[in-house]
């Protein structure tokens, strides 16, 4: 079985092209009867479908993986556990699975990608969210230290009141999209070319 688009897709951090490189392999060598089961890189898989928020696959595949897998390699349910809590929505509970646990070197930047990429995530829902936040409850959300998690929004221009110890949420600004009148196109096109003749 040739895992090399796999590794290679690691090895570029190509990290949201990995999922679809895995089902597709996964299905071609299913097709071909080839038993796969032993030398699969599940682990990345499924951290794969988290990555592209696709829980649903991850919970397929989870389904899939035989039983001694489970049992014989403990990165899987590391993984696991990672979208168990994807699926709970415990925010913190994400952190904590996350960092409770050695990764191997070959999960290790797939790792830490995937928790920056979700950090940068729940701190998006927390500005559409809140308009302030206690220390607490953002450090919470985003798996940081009180301190930490201040620093990280002070830096993304929020604003902190230390005696209540609240977060004042920096709103994005609004793009609105200009929508273009087929009228007023007509009339610029007619200008145009009375311009040029």
């Amino acid at each position: 079985m040739d895992l090399s688009a796999v590794k290679t897709a690691l090895e570029s951090k190509s990290y949201d092209k990995i999922a679809d490189i895995c089902d597709n392999l996964m299905l071609q060598v299913a097709a071909d009867g080839v038993a796969f089961h032993d030398e699969w890189p599940y682990s990345v898989h499924l951290l794969a479908h988290f990555y592209v928020h696709d829980i649903n696959s991850a919970r397929f595949l989870w389904k899939t993986i035989p039983s001694s897998i489970k049992e014989s390699n403990p990165e899987v349910n590391a993984v696991w556990k990672i979208g168990q809590q994807l699926w709970l929505r415990n925010y913190g509970g994400v952190h904590e699975a996350v960092r409770g646990f050695e990764w191997s070197p070959e999960l290790q930047c797939f790792i830490s990608a995937f928790s920056e990429l979700y950090t940068k995530g729940i701190f998006q829902l927390l500005v559409s969210a809140y308009s302030t936040i206690s220390v607490e409850d953002a450090a919470l959300f985003l798996g940081m230290s009180d301190d930490g998690a201040t620093s990280y929004v002070l830096q993304q221009g929020w604003t902190v009141d230390n005696a209540s110890r609240m977060l004042t949420v920096k709103k994005q600004p609004v793009v609105s999209v200009q929508k273009l009148d087929p009228c007023k196109l007509q009339q610029l096109t007619e200008y145009v070319f009375h311009l040029e003749h």
